[in-house]
């Protein structure tokens, strides 16, 4: 009995995919919901599974090729032991795809690599030493992923629908560091995760967003939709790009809890594990340039939401405290938003709740 290996349903924002790698051959044995292709979508990668167990008998779409939902991409003979089980749609499975998956470039590009490239490998260069063009200058086209096509457009829309500006302030985090330091070991040993300063500035964000609601509010059409939940969206860079999963209802997680869902959303970004829902919504976003050394820098929003809290590298500099010059850590942050809705003085008092949050964080704790 023959089978169809059909394309999942996807989100109603996503209309189409790119079958970026078939895990089976023609001619290979499948058992039922063993995944048999990676599916890339403009926000994650899916696992296609196969409906039934049985011998792939066909591939109808070849890698790298644009695939919608509920197409058919493979046909599957299945086995005898197997009829009588029910055939059940092909979902988008939780599961993290492998990271060779991820990393992997389409096998258009290698279609169409240089006609240099073959000769390379006769002339067996080292691989330490990079082979000689004799003046010749190569280049490698690369189609660009679902991921980063979605984010280039994204980025480009923003700039033409939202009146982008961005206000700064600068935070000492002094007191931060000493709690860190203090409850580090105890806190990991407890909860299993590291205490970080993501999980200070969640919090800090969520205590400056209840007390300046309009950043937490978006425009729909010539409505403002002021929203009474604090959906986090976190910044996460992976080897395919940025991507800004969600963490639900941030203004009632505990320190552990964001600390937690941070780690998580990190760990399977680079595998490519996150779900559609994860990806989807949030009210406010926060990205952290600083990891990557930046010292400042004017993050862009990521609609439809009004702001976006830039963090950046945390630098010792002399201070003046109480009439004395000491060294602090310090670091600058920067607030985008979205002026059609958010005023000069809404954007400053935000920034200002942010930092007076941080310089005083043992308030935090009583927020939760």
């Amino acid at each position: 009995m023959k089978v169809e290996v059909k394309v999942p349903n996807l989100s109603e924002s996503v209309t189409s995919g790119t079958l970026l790698a078939w895990r089976k051959r023609a001619g290979e044995t499948v058992s039922r919901d063993e995944t048999v292709a990676d599916l890339e979508t403009d926000k994650v990668i899916l696992e296609i599974p196969a409906p039934a167990g049985g011998v792939l008998l066909e591939i109808r779409a070849e890698e790298g090729t644009e695939v919608k939902p509920d197409q058919v991409v493979a046909v599957i003979e299945a086995s005898e032991a197997r009829q009588t089980a029910p055939v059940s749609e092909p979902r988008p499975q939780a599961k993290a795809a492998p990271k060779e998956a991820v990393v992997l470039p389409l096998p258009v590009a290698r279609q169409e690599a240089p006609p240099a490239a073959p000769q390379q490998k006769q002339k067996a260069t080292p691989p330490s030493q990079p082979a000689r063009t004799h003046g010749e200058r190569l280049e490698r086209r690369v189609p660009m992923s679902k991921l980063r096509q979605r984010v280039a457009e994204r980025l480009v829309a923003v700039q033409h629908t939202a009146a982008i500006l961005t206000t700064f302030n600068e935070v000492n985090l002094h007191q931060v560091n000493e709690l860190r330091q203090r409850y580090k070991a105890e806190f990991e040993t407890r909860h299993g995760v590291k205490l970080g300063y993501m999980s200070f500035f969640v919090r800090a964000a969520c205590v400056a967003l209840k007390q300046l609601p309009v950043l937490n509010a978006r425009i729909d059409g010539d409505e403002i939709v002021y929203q009474d939940y604090t959906d986090i969206g976190i910044a996460v860079s992976t080897s395919r790009g940025l991507v800004v999963p969600i963490l639900r209802n941030a203004d009632r997680m505990s320190f552990a809890e964001i600390e937690k869902g941070i780690a998580d959303f990190a760990a399977r970004a680079q595998s490519g594990g996150l779900s559609l829902e994860e990806l989807t919504g949030g009210t406010f976003s926060i990205t952290n340039g600083g990891v990557f050394g930046s010292l400042l820098s004017t993050p862009i929003l990521n609609p439809p939401q009004s702001g976006i809290l830039g963090m950046h590298k945390i630098q010792e500099r002399p201070m003046a405290e109480g009439g004395q010059v000491v060294i602090r850590p310090m670091m600058y942050l920067a607030l985008s938003y979205d002026h059609r809705l958010i005023d000069g003085k809404d954007a400053v008092q935000f920034l200002v709740a942010v930092k007076n949050e941080l310089e005083l964080p043992a308030r935090l704790l009583l927020e939760v």
